[in-house]
């Protein structure tokens, strides 16, 4: 039976001694978040996800969801039990202002807490996940009567939020909607339209369904300006916040999908689904690109929460496994064989994962405390500079963790050889589970795309800058420390590589744009590898100084796995630097009916 523990003092840890998670009074909040505060939330979190969330993983996966004649949707056995553990803990509102029956708390402990639910039910979290997108959008651009009416709700768990952008004939390209929306009259429209991929559109879990739907309005330009977002419940709600009729939105079916079997994925009808507009008029995707962010930061975690728990399991299952002996002779002589885990290829896929699982950690926590600091800073240069670093780092974080993530529970999948092909291990879950992480939200290639088109060159590339000169101001800090040399050392080769690829993109992208979109996924991938030797730098300076105050094997192990990411995983940007180099020429050379 697969098991889950949340990584709550590596957390802690990242938190408390590489990030400064705790100077940061002069933020909103954070006073109210002292270290023993923090831990007793992460703390009680970790309990919900390991003992209540994390039993009706397997369960919720085997018997999915079900629709009814009615068109209403029935959750896995145990999942209204645990959602309405979740809501009723006030995790929903962990981090939504105490003004709408929130706590008020730093984003960034409710990131935290969101990788705790992703490992241990993926397809359950995404409810609360979606949820707290859905707040963050009202909370930036709803009215005041908006906010009012659905936020306090919506905090309480009573009441659940979904993303509505999908049609059948337009995925990344919203431009190609459809959905129409006609004035009432009374300041309401009349959507309808066919929507499809809404994952939680339709459940039990809740009284009432928040949907954010994107729209066009009767008359509006065609394309992405002519687009609108509506707020639009499953049963329309009352001036003093009851429930009033239901709307005309429905669930036409369910997908049948490779995983997340427990989530509610819904193709969605509106046949005149009474709805309100949010934020101004053929603005939608203004409003919704909050939402769309939230979401995608979100789902970066995800890749992590899944090679989080695989990793944890691939290794419960190595020091168990026997087979084989040492190369270097037997290491359990009283047995038959081996534990598997002493087998250099075994550990070497192991220490990949667990390299990657605590850098890719500290760069979702670090990248959610700029998202803090943009929305509760009162110094307006701090601002621009954590708005920068979110616009360039959420398609890297969204794109890498996902991909990693997924090829992470593959390798770890593997680990168990015939066993985790069979379903009763459980990792066959956590495969199908974190392959559509790298599909939603946007596909990989789509961040890439974002990141090396728009992110990259945007302000003159000013955030990219930023982030060159930070890590460079970093190995000048340390370049002359002996017991820094190691990661160092690494670390200015990887950024002397993503340094390259940027001076080769200037000079041979503009004129040839294929260029660009063919080097993309690596340049995504280039920086995400030196974003996370940075985040193992950072990692590994707070290490020696604990290990210095009071020497453990705790700190050692983690230096240890620092060295490994250096040494075996970070000097693969000079591969993605010469794919990127070798430019479109073959990749755009064949003629389309060749293929």
């Amino acid at each position: 039976m697969p098991h889950y523990r949340a990584p709550v003092d590596d957390t802690l840890f990242l938190l408390n001694d590489v990030l400064g998670f705790h100077n940061r009074d002069n933020l909103a909040g954070f006073a109210d978040a002292s270290p023993d505060v923090v831990e007793a939330v992460l703390r009680e979190g970790a309990k919900l996800a390991e003992e209540v969330l994390a039993p009706v993983n397997r369960a919720g996966d085997l018997e999915g969801c079900r629709r009814e004649p009615d068109g209403s949707v029935r959750t896995p056995t145990g999942f209204k039990a645990a959602y309405d553990a979740y809501a009723q803990g006030g995790w929903m509102g962990l981090a939504v202002p105490e003004a709408f029956g929130g706590q008020g708390l730093p984003h960034t402990i409710n990131t935290a807490m969101q990788e705790f639910a992703s490992g241990a039910n993926l397809a359950l979290g995404m409810y609360p996940g979606l949820t707290q997108g859905a707040m963050a959008a009202l909370l930036v651009h709803g009215t005041e009567e908006q906010k009012a009416l659905y936020l306090p709700k919506m905090v309480e768990g009573a009441w659940t939020g979904t993303m509505n952008l999908t049609e059948p004939h337009c995925g990344t390209d919203l431009g190609l909607l459809k959905t129409k929306a006609v004035p009432n009259g009374d300041g309401s429209y009349s959507l309808t339209g066919t929507k499809i991929f809404i994952s939680a559109g339709e459940h039990d879990l809740a009284e009432n369904i928040v949907h954010l739907v994107i729209a066009r309005i009767e008359g509006a330009p065609a394309g992405t300006k002519g687009i609108s977002l509506f707020v639009v419940p499953k049963f329309l709600v009352n001036p003093d916040g009851s429930l009033g009729a239901r709307n005309g939105v429905s669930c036409g079916s369910l997908e049948h999908k490779m995983g997340i079997h427990g989530n509610a994925t819904c193709v969605m009808n509106y046949d005149g689904a009474t709805g309100w507009l949010v934020g101004q008029e053929n603005r939608g995707l203004n409003a919704m690109f909050v939402m769309m962010n939230e979401a995608r930061l979100a789902v970066g975690v995800q890749g992590l929460g899944q090679s989080e728990v695989a990793y944890q399991n691939a290794v419960a299952y190595a020091k168990e496994r026997l087979q084989g002996r040492a190369l270097t002779g037997a290491k359990a002589p009283h047995k038959a064989a081996d534990p598997i885990l002493v087998h250099p290829d075994v550990r070497r896929t192991l220490m990949q994962i667990r390299a990657f699982n605590e850098s890719a950690r500290a760069l979702m926590l670090w990248t959610a405390l700029q998202a803090d600091i943009l929305h509760r800073s009162e110094d307006a240069k701090e601002r621009q500079t954590a708005d920068d670093h979110l616009g360039l780092l959420t398609p890297v974080v969204k794109g890498v963790l996902t991909d990693r993530g997924f090829a992470n529970a593959v390798d770890a999948q593997q680990l168990f050889g015939g066993h985790g092909y069979i379903e009763e291990w459980g990792m066959s879950q956590f495969v199908r589970d974190a392959r559509i992480a790298m599909i939603y939200e946007g596909a990989n290639g789509i961040q890439a795309m974002d990141l090396i088109g728009r992110k990259l060159p945007k302000d003159g590339g000013r955030a990219m800058m930023t982030f060159l000169g930070e890590v460079q101001t970093f190995l000048k800090d340390h370049g002359e420390d002996p017991a820094m040399a190691p990661f160092t050392q690494p670390l200015q080769a990887g950024l002397n590589d993503l340094q390259g690829a940027v001076i080769w993109l200037m000079q041979n992208a503009f004129s040839k744009p294929d260029n660009a979109g063919a080097g993309a996924t690596d340049f995504m991938h280039l920086f995400g590898l030196v974003a996370l030797g940075y985040m193992w730098a950072r990692i590994a300076k707070a290490a020696q100084v604990r290990n210095a105050e009071s020497a453990s094997p705790r700190w050692e192990s983690k230096l240890t796995t620092g060295r490994f990411f250096m040494e075996r995983m970070l000097p693969e940007t000079g591969l993605r630097l010469a794919r990127i180099k070798a430019g479109a020429e073959t990749t755009m050379a064949l003629a389309d009916e060749a293929f």
